[in-house]
């Protein structure tokens, strides 16, 4: 009978897949450098490939290491969910999260609130940030769990959330009818800001990005100061805020994807419980786009 993978080799070779360095993903599963480099060469020895290859920039994933780390991820997740099984302990213990402040205002607190009442013992350290910073910080090692709004091409962006997305304007303002038409977006590298200038392009709409940044909040309240027009999600709407119509000739956007990420360990216990709580208070979320006075 063939003897099972070791787990806490395929633990190791996730680490160094998600931060793409062998000393961070040492740091990460508290081992030396040199005890990850051999648990690495055991299990591509056990597997006869070669999973990870090395240049200058750090360590990327070869074929086999792709395919590989897919089915990993699952052996870890199954082992979390078994240990659970078997375990009677209260779940205690900390978790860094992070979310777009594209709901910072409206959403985490309310979900945030009724999470810490059924679990008491779990602190949640919090961060408000872009999609991209979120990726780059959970890359990075900052963060355990993130809520991401750039849909699912990320690895193991778990999508529970599709929204419509909504051209809005500030209610009883004159934004609208600027010419070129002044709108309000995130950074370059914003994927909300690409799709929107894209469908601007093919209507051949005359705009300009009047107001740039990576908050949302402060997107929002360009928006309501009637600075420029704007695009935000259906749940990101705020009062004061008016839809704009399609009758008045701007371009359709493409809905919003609403994913989950996780660290390679961040399975099971603590980390389920907070999932599994965003993903059903989100995920069953009906938001009503005609808010008293958000609706034209």
């Amino acid at each position: 009978m063939t003897a099972p993978l070791d787990l806490d080799q395929l633990q190791s070779f996730c680490a160094i897949a998600d931060c793409g360095s062998f000393t961070e993903a040492a740091r990460r599963v508290n081992k030396t450098q040199s005890a990850v480099s051999m648990q690495i060469k055991r299990l591509e020895e056990r597997l006869g490939q070669s999973l990870l290859a090395r240049d200058g920039r750090g360590v990327t994933l070869t074929p086999h290491g792709e395919a590989l780390y897919s089915r990993a991820r699952r052996m870890l997740r199954t082992n979390a969910e078994i240990l659970d099984h078997f375990s009677d302990g209260d779940l205690s213990g900390s978790i860094r999260f992070g979310v777009p402040d594209d709901y910072a205002v409206r959403l985490l607190p309310v979900i945030l609130s009724s999470f810490q009442r059924t679990h008491p013992k779990i602190a949640v350290d919090v961060a408000c940030m872009s999609s991209e910073h979120l990726l780059e910080g959970m890359r990075s090692g900052r963060y355990d769990l993130i809520v991401f709004t750039q849909g699912t091409d990320q690895n193991y962006g778990e999508l529970f959330r599709t929204e419509k997305m909504f051209w809005v304007a500030s209610h009883g303002g004159r934004a609208l009818a600027t010419q070129p038409l002044a709108v309000a977006c995130g950074t370059p590298n914003c994927g909300w800001r690409r799709d929107a200038q894209e469908a601007l392009e093919r209507s051949g709409l005359d705009y300009r990005i009047a107001y740039t940044s990576s908050n949302a909040t402060a997107i929002s309240s360009a928006v309501l100061s009637d600075l420029a027009v704007g695009f935000l999600p259906e749940s990101a709407l705020q009062p004061g805020m008016r839809v704009i119509n399609d009758e008045h000739g701007l371009p359709r956007l493409g809905d919003a994807q609403i994913a989950l990420m996780r660290g390679s360990h961040a399975y099971g216990g603590i980390y389920d419980a907070l999932a599994n709580h965003i993903v059903q208070s989100m995920g069953n979320l009906e938001v009503p786009v005609q808010l008293s006075d958000a609706a034209e």
